[in-house]
């Protein structure tokens, strides 16, 4: 796709449903007794993925656009998949869905596409492995397909070396069949959704700390689940009214997660003019309506706890910091190297394509901002999140942008050229 440098963007924009709240709704429906109903749930490829998995897996689900019905059949309801799982794109899928197969009763064999079979699922074999379960690398390099013998597990205490909320949701998930209780204790605090919606079904979860910790076996029942929106879609929203000059944009709810809402707290350190509206809580999960004009912005040093806060939003704030007045530091975000492509390569490749001077870190990225960014031809490397935050860039750069694999933003955000074409004004 091809974009000139926007007009004012104006108006106000509800964002699809959380991709992470999303993929959980649907899980943890699958194994309560009862209909789960799902509203605003994100039509998005990975979302789908793991609808498609769990229907293999004889759950019944129904669809009318954002809106879901699963009819879950127990903790032991899933039966045999009679083919291999094909999770897509979708490494939410994959980790969290391994957590699920490790506890049951027969083998399974989850599979995507050639992106997913180059990350890394060390992570949870490793931690599975020690419960007892019969997990495997087809390939035998830790990555997928993996191959998946269900059996009895036994209860961990398991210290992970990395903040992430996958390989903490699949521990967690797998020690619902456990033999007793089961713990993660994470280096810091990486996103909650799991433990939240956990607690809503009716597991028995505990927190400490930086340390989750859950009892096996619970009565999981079925309920009504309102998914927020996507704080992490609408962070292209809030760069394109921050760099855009005379816009203003208000975007209508979006989930605010502490886990999740690091990208405001560095947006408030650049000097962007935002506020938050309409505070409000549903079942432990925060979100609010957040009024944006554009700004002039000043560069800053990103690392440490915080990461976690903000690593899928890390392409669209180095962005952000390509038009910032000094050099902002990216550090402690190694993560990024194991992501839908190496953001840290394919996004200083970018920035470096559009004029700016932008350098790799062993575990980040330096940006030194302040420039006129010009139109180039900007390959996604099929990354949504590289695709999502170019745009931004191309929106506020002299000539025109190109976008080689624009589509692949349908795995989290299939209407957002359509949303973003109707703000310019």
């Amino acid at each position: 796709m091809k974009f000139q440098k926007s007009a004012p963007l104006r108006g106000e924009l509800s964002i699809p449903g959380d991709k992470s709240i999303s993929h959980r709704a649907v899980m943890l429906g699958a194994l309560a007794r009862g209909t789960t109903e799902i509203t605003n749930f994100l039509e998005g490829a990975d979302c789908l993925s793991t609808i498609r998995c769990f229907r293999q897996m004889g759950i019944e689900i129904s669809m009318e656009g954002d809106h879901v019905l699963v009819n879950g059949r127990g903790l032991d309801g899933l039966t045999p998949p009679g083919q291999v799982l094909d999770v897509g794109n979708s490494g939410t899928t994959m980790r969290l869905l391994s957590g699920i197969l490790a506890g049951q009763t027969f083998s399974s064999t989850l599979d995507g596409d050639t992106s997913i079979r180059t990350r890394p699922m060390g992570r949870v074999i490793t931690p599975l492995s020690r419960m007892g379960a019969d997990i495997a690398s087809v390939p035998g390099n830790g990555c997928a397909p993996l191959q998946i013998h269900g059996k009895q597990l036994s209860a961990i205490c398991y210290p992970s070396p990395v903040a992430s909320a996958q390989v903490k949701s699949a521990v967690l998930f797998a020690g619902l069949y456990a033999d007793g209780v089961t713990s993660v204790t994470e280096p810091c605090l990486s996103r909650n959704h799991s433990e939240i919606m956990l607690d809503y079904f009716g597991a028995r979860v505990h927190v400490q700390g930086t340390t989750v910790s859950i009892e096996p076996r619970p009565s999981l029942e079925g309920q009504k689940v309102e998914v927020p929106g996507d704080i992490s879609s609408a962070a292209y929203f809030l760069a394109a009214g921050l760099l855009v000059p005379g816009s203003e944009l208000l975007i209508k709810n979006v989930g605010i997660n502490p886990t999740r809402d690091g990208i405001l707290r560095v947006l408030k350190q650049m000097g962007a003019d935002l506020s938050l509206e309409n505070i409000r809580q549903d079942r432990g999960e925060p979100s609010c309506d957040i009024l944006v004009k554009s700004s002039s912005l000043n560069a800053v040093s990103i690392g440490g706890s915080l990461i976690p806060a903000l690593i899928d939003d890390l392409p669209v704030i180095a962005v952000l910091a390509a038009f910032a007045q000094g050099t902002t530091v990216i550090r402690d975000a190694q993560e990024l190297k194991v992501k839908e492509s190496n953001r840290i390569d394919t996004v200083v490749e970018n920035l470096q394509a559009m004029g700016v001077s932008a350098e790799a870190a062993p575990d980040g990225m330096i940006i030194h901002g302040g420039r006129p960014l010009q139109g180039a031809v900007i390959d996604s490397h099929q990354d949504h999140r590289i695709a999502m935050a170019f745009t931004v860039a191309a929106l506020a750069s002299e000539g025109t942008t190109v976008i080689r694999g624009a589509d692949c933003v349908n795995i989290s955000y299939p209407g957002f050229y359509r949303d973003l074409k109707a703000l310019a004004r």
